[in-house]
């Protein structure tokens, strides 16, 4: 399932949002090599994991294997503040938008050419969410080969800007249409056939699993 957490419920989620920092480290610095997000007590986290971030934790059982991580554009988020030279269009601010950042799944669980039905149910978690929640776009700043999986799910893009290097990879800001077709074209891709948004008043397990 994927679980909702907020700043209305995230201490229920404490210790998965830890295990979830630490995560984060091991793929962006210890696999990705991105050394600029480094940190000594191996956590991940960076100005926008503040009250306003919303994250959807990917947990099987009691182990966290993915997450994923959404910032109202009214509020401070990485486009607007880090990276706003990559949006010559524009930044896209509204309450009916939000940044899509921090999508990473365990490496144990990326399987097959569309890394695995934990990825795909990322994907459905942020979907559902956003339909729920009158969310008709995501801004995201993406690596360019991206770009071929999100047409293969049939998501609308548009590119608000000129790819650049980062960390080594050509990277696009751009914007994704949210729509329910833009659900039913992912849940088909990956073969999920049923909601997987946990409900939002269910606790978290009470204990978690650490990845080796």
């Amino acid at each position: 399932m994927i679980h909702i957490v907020t700043s209305a419920n995230r201490a229920d989620y404490e210790p998965q949002i830890e295990n979830d920092f630490r995560i984060r480290h091991d793929i962006y610095v210890g696999e990705r090599k991105w050394m600029n997000l480094a940190k000594p007590d191996g956590r991940e986290c960076d100005q926008f994991d503040n009250d306003d971030a919303i994250y959807l934790l990917a947990i099987e059982g009691q182990k966290v294997v993915g997450g994923s991580r959404l910032i109202p554009t009214l509020k401070p988020h990485l486009l607007d503040e880090v990276f706003p030279h990559l949006a010559q269009k524009g930044v896209p601010r509204a309450h009916n938008i939000y940044e899509w950042t921090r999508v990473h799944v365990i490496k144990e669980r990326r399987e097959g050419r569309n890394r695995g039905v934990a990825l795909g149910s990322l994907f459905c978690g942020v979907l559902e969410y956003c339909l729920a929640h009158d969310v008709v776009a995501l801004t995201a700043l993406v690596e360019m080969w991206w770009l071929p999986h999100f047409h293969e799910m049939g998501w609308t893009l548009d590119p608000l800007g000129l790819p650049e290097l980062i960390n080594g990879e050509w990277s696009i800001a751009i914007s994704l249409s949210i729509d329910r077709r833009t659900l039913e074209t992912t849940r088909e891709m990956f073969g999920i056939r049923e909601p997987v948004l946990a409900p939002v008043a269910r606790k978290a397990p009470s204990r978690i699993e650490v990845p080796a």
